[in-house]
């Protein structure tokens, strides 16, 4: 015989559980489980008599006592399996949440699924954390930028979301507006703008936790005059104190890949120097974690100028920092013996082997003389630059060499070459190539392709030249793709 009491003590028992311990997920894999068993151990249940009338019945009952049909056992059933369902759908939703791993797909995900707990077709989210320099983000379902904007028109101590931003004491149900065209102490503006964009009612819900604190709050649209049921409430508050938790580890997160960006840009030239005869323009794209991809320009005696491109093993803070002195001894040994791009490298060579023998690193050093027309470069473990022009688009023969750090002595030969007037220098690091995801080959082949369909209007300017680069190589989405790899592109154009 079914337990009725034992069902609804698991009940309360799991939920309890979940508060101080497992969290959502655990409490739903928990009472879903608890609730198939019980359901599966009386299969052919015999009429039951004397119910306690007292026992309390789940939330999500919909109609009273009074209406159970005369089958007690069926109605039990019934009603379990409306949790498990209930519960089921809950755990799918928090499931596809727990997989965004940036905070505007989580933000996304959030207000789509809970439309899906409300019955809504429309909502609005904003993002407001509580504490200094954290993201304010905006982001509607169903309404356009426009739609935002008159939303955003309206005072915003008059709305539900307004009031819950500003700390209203609401309660964890939120905030319901059933009828606001019915309100006849509706704000004007608030009247007028719900009229133009067609919503009668709203439910607005805090985006809070004890651990977490404010972080912002969402609102739910309908179309016509209503509100969630008392069912539809409590599965979407138990979905947003559970998106509230991943959200705040979201936020945690853009906020350390931000002070990366910053520490990296730090480290790199804050600006390009002006050597009569080339323009230069410059492009980083920092990976999530950090790396050591690095370049620098600067200019040398008799109207010279160094060219560098190098990269770090690793990533993080670690290889941010081995970057950073790598860079400041090349500009050191450019300004002494910068002529001889060979004995630069050299130098840099042993002194990785003497201050780090455990990293590795690659560099490529340009000795350029614009009055000449002449570059002298010389590459260990680097990639090759890439000259583009009217008449050529091709990649400079360098000579093979182990990456710094590999040798007990490096030392390869230097190459020289002339670019022509009008033509563009393209020096890079192999995360531009390695972020394509090809095979390297087949990454060397896209790079010349997207240097060749350069449009001949833009080859003059080098920084449209590295853009139109960067923008082919690594289109939407693939550039933000989830990476350890920096990308650093320098263009050269001689004018």
């Amino acid at each position: 015989m079914l337990d009725i009491g034992l069902l609804v003590r698991v009940h309360v028992d799991a939920l309890i559980v979940a508060q101080n311990h497992m969290g959502v997920c655990d409490a739903i894999r928990r009472i879903a489980l608890a609730g198939k068993l019980a359901a599966m151990s009386a299969p052919h249940l015999p009429k039951v008599a004397g119910i306690d009338p007292d026992v309390p019945v789940s939330t999500h009952t919909a109609a009273p006592l009074r209406e159970v049909p005369a089958a007690p056992g069926a109605f039990i059933q019934d009603r379990l399996a409306g949790w498990v369902s209930d519960l089921t759908t809950l755990h799918e939703l928090t499931e596809r949440l727990a997989g965004t791993t940036t905070l505007d797909a989580a933000l996304d995900e959030l207000l789509h699924a809970g439309a899906a707990l409300v019955g809504a077709r429309r909502g609005l989210l904003v993002l407001e954390p509580a504490y200094a320099g954290a993201p304010s983000t905006t982001l509607g379902l169903g309404l356009t930028p426009a739609d935002l904007g008159h939303i955003e028109t309206v005072p915003r101590s008059v709305t539900a979301l307004g009031r819950l931003l500003d700390g209203h004491p609401a309660t964890a149900d939120g905030i319901t507006s059933p009828d606001l065209l019915g309100d006849k102490n509706l704000d004007p503006r608030h009247r007028e703008v719900a009229t133009r964009l067609g919503y009668a009612a709203s439910y607005a819900l805090p985006l809070a936790s004890e651990a977490a604190g404010r972080l912002g709050g969402a609102a739910w649209l309908y179309d016509e005059p209503g509100e969630p049921s008392e069912k539809q409430r409590h599965l979407v508050g138990l979905y947003a104190r559970y998106a509230t938790e991943h959200l705040a580890r979201l936020i945690e997160l853009e906020r350390a890949r931000a002070d990366l960006a910053t520490v990296a840009g730090e480290l790199l030239p804050s600006r390009l120097p002006r050597i009569p005869g080339v323009r230069l323009a410059a492009r980083h794209r920092t990976g999530p974690r950090g790396g050591g991809d690095w370049y620098d320009a600067l200019p040398l005696p008799d109207h010279a100028l160094g060219l560098a491109v190098g990269s770090v093993g690793g990533s993080g803070p670690s290889a941010m920092a081995a970057m950073g002195r790598l860079r400041a001894s090349l500009r050191a040994y450019a300004v002494m013996e910068g002529e001889d791009p060979v004995a630069v490298l050299s130098d840099l060579e042993l002194l990785l082997q003497l201050t780090e023998p455990a990293r590795t690193a690659t560099a490529l050093f340009a000795y350029c003389e614009p009055a000449a027309r002449k570059v002298v470069l010389a590459g260990a473990g680097h990639t090759p630059p890439l000259v583009l022009g009217e008449s050529r688009c091709e990649f400079v023969e360098t000579t093979l060499s182990a990456p710094l750090g590999m040798l007990s002595c490096w030392e390869a030969p230097s190459v020289e070459f002339s670019p022509a007037p009008g033509e563009t220098v393209l020096l890079y690091t192999d995360g531009l190539l390695r972020r394509t995801g090809d095979a390297m080959d087949r990454a060397f082949a896209r790079l010349h392709s997207a240097a060749a369909s350069v449009p001949k209007a833009g080859r003059p300017d080098p920084a449209a030249v590295a853009d139109h680069v960067l923008r082919t190589m690594l289109p939407d989405g693939l550039d933000r793709s989830d990476t350890t790899e920096d990308v650093v592109i320098l263009a050269a154009h001689f004018d």
